[in-house]
């Protein structure tokens, strides 16, 4: 393992992964929708937060211990299913899920990933994982995939629903993005700047999306993939859909992608286990508000009903610590692994976990807890936390 013991922080793994990782992806993971004010925006407000110091408590004993859907986890966190993941690293996801199962948090597998269900499932000895779909017009096809997700033993279906159109990522239309890069002068004369990830592709087979290639009928290359999937991306997209997923699947269901108290109702009257509070990142609506500022209102309206969670933003222990304590009782980090990703690999992942685990440690003793379990609303600055929108006067 390398030696990342000066890696303090999740912007030093960011610096090294820009440096890393092609231009065309690291831009993919690395960027919002058109302005991109909502991408900025969901980091930007977990810094306006301030926290309580507390003095003359007791800090031994800590614990950082939770569950999420019932599951064991090592803290409030999991790893967000991301698109072309291992493209930030040759074999990016099965390393990811290693790095996940050893440090002892969930690890989610994107639909649109490089490496498939069965090579998650083979890589980590059939270790649970968990599955994330996007609603299609195949539903064939659909189906299939839910099965193959509980072939490969996974505990619980994310269910995308902010993603049936997509919002318009300027750098990812300048960059010509495809999978793998197309052989264009700019391209080549970037990819010549990052050996290591040449090296780490030549090693491997896995450079098209895994669970897609091969597992429809006429989609065998590149060529026909691309056109597949911008039609499959179903726009009609509604609740039925949501019953329809829970009766097929009939284990925990998580819908991702609630940004409204009302959408956040009809998610718990649905029946599925959690809700992720989400933007996509960033992604997809810009000008929605931050996730975080979501969060308390639809944590008030129906935490009592469904586990509410959140992502978006997240680049500390201190941004989880902050979420939990305004009503998340779990979180998903994104970019912050795929930072760790493209720089080290599965050392660089575990790194960022590392960190993320101590600063929240730490951060909570601070604010005079020992358990995560007990942290609320108590250890935050009075007037620089968002409220829920009704409260606010």
């Amino acid at each position: 393992m390398a030696d990342l013991s000066k890696i303090t922080c999740i912007e030093d793994l960011r610096v090294i992964a820009q440096r890393r990782v092609p231009r065309m992806f690291y831009d993919y993971a690395d960027s919002g929708s058109y302005t991109q004010g909502t991408y900025r925006a969901n980091e930007a407000e977990f810094q306006k937060i301030k926290l309580r110091q507390r003095v003359a408590v007791n800090m031994e004993g800590r614990s950082t211990r939770t569950t999420m859907v019932g599951q064991d986890v090592a803290m409030p966190v999991a790893i967000a299913p991301t698109g072309l993941t291992g493209m930030q690293h040759a074999d990016g996801e099965i390393l990811a899920a290693k790095a996940a199962q050893a440090f002892g948090i969930p690890f989610t597998l994107s639909t649109m990933s490089i490496c498939s269900l069965e090579d998650i499932a083979t890589h980590t000895d059939r270790h649970p994982f968990w599955f994330q779909l996007y609603v299609m017009r195949d539903r064939g096809f659909m189906e299939r995939l839910i099965d193959r997700a509980k072939a490969a033993n996974c505990s619980a279906l994310q269910l995308t629903l902010d993603l049936q159109i997509l919002g318009q990522r300027h750098k990812d239309i300048k960059n010509g993005l495809s999978t793998p890069p197309k052989p264009t002068l700019a391209n080549l004369i970037n990819l010549a700047t990052k050996p290591r990830w040449c090296l780490g592709m030549l090693g491997t087979r896995r450079r098209s999306f895994g669970n897609i290639v091969g597992h429809v009928d006429g989609v065998g290359d590149m060529s026909s993939l691309s056109s597949w999937t911008a039609d499959q991306f179903d726009p009609r997209l509604n609740w039925g859909d949501v019953e329809w997923i829970k009766r097929r699947w009939g284990g925990k269901l998580i819908l991702k992608g609630i940004m409204d108290v009302e959408d956040a109702r009809l998610a718990a009257q649905s029946g599925a286990d959690a809700l992720i509070v989400s933007n996509h990142g960033g992604r997809q609506l810009d000008g929605a508000p931050s996730s975080i500022e979501a969060l308390p209102a639809i944590a008030q309206a129906v935490g009592q009903d469904i586990e509410v969670w959140m992502d978006g933003g997240i680049r500390s222990g201190q941004d989880v610590l902050k979420a939990r304590a305004l009503g998340a009782q779990g979180t998903l980090i994104g970019r912050s692994f795929l930072y760790g990703l493209g720089a080290f690999g599965q050392d660089g992942v575990t790194r960022a976990l590392q960190i993320i685990q101590k600063e929240l440690d730490t951060t909570m003793a601070f604010c005079g807890h020992t358990n995560i379990n007990n942290v609320g609303t108590d250890i935050l600055l009075p007037g620089t936390y968002p409220r829920p929108w009704h409260d606010r006067g």
